[in-house]
């Protein structure tokens, strides 16, 4: 294992946390996406592509499972660079088809970029506030079976998932939108923007 590579990833993410943070404290985190907060997980996503080009996927073999882990985080936060999401998805999958890396982190990524393609999710992992002002689970394909797959990827039913979710939120100080409809339009014109949606 590389200790320099896994601090390196490690100290994106705590520094990706501490300014969550401030940001979250005065309120600013949760109107849009941030500018300073987008900026730096553009900078980190920049950092990782130059690892993953010289070395192939910080995977638990080479940055152990929470440099693993932190490797996964800041691909999840790349949420302005469509290409690099997607592409490191299909090396995830590859690296869990292995046993290098675990399903969980397939199954989350997958959601998330789903989410943002304006497709339902598989897992059931992304949330958002709903119009009544509650946290919920974003759109799910099949519902009916979510917990099979979520079984399958290593994740608690869905159930306990959402009362989980709605804990971090409360623990976070998270709000509802004061306007539900002109966020989700905001949303909606940003992923077009960035180049997730048509």
């Amino acid at each position: 294992m590389d200790q320099t590579l896994r601090q390196k990833l490690i100290g994106m993410v705590e520094e990706e946390r501490a300014k969550r943070a401030t940001l979250a404290a005065d309120g600013s985190l949760f109107i849009g996406y941030n500018a300073e907060i987008r900026a730096l997980h553009n900078a980190h996503a920049k950092i990782l592509a130059d690892i993953v080009d010289a070395e192939g996927w910080p995977n638990t073999d080479k940055a152990g499972a929470d440099g693993a882990a932190a490797a996964w985080m800041i691909v999840q936060q790349s949420i302005g660079l469509p290409r690099f999401m997607r592409a490191c998805l299909e090396i995830i999958e590859a690296e869990a088809d292995q046993g290098r890396v675990p399903r969980w982190q397939v199954a989350l990524l997958t959601d998330r970029i789903r989410w943002l393609e304006g497709r339902p999710q598989v897992y059931g992992s992304q949330f958002d506030w709903n119009e009544a002002g509650e946290m919920v689970p974003l759109p799910i394909e099949d519902e009916a079976n979510v917990d099979m797959r979520r079984a399958l990827a290593d994740l608690i039913p869905l159930s306990e998932g959402i009362a989980q979710r709605r804990a971090e939120a409360l623990e976070r100080g998270e709000r509802p939108p004061a306007d539900w409809a002109a966020r989700r339009k905001d949303f909606e014109d940003w992923a077009k923007a960035i180049g997730w949606r048509s």
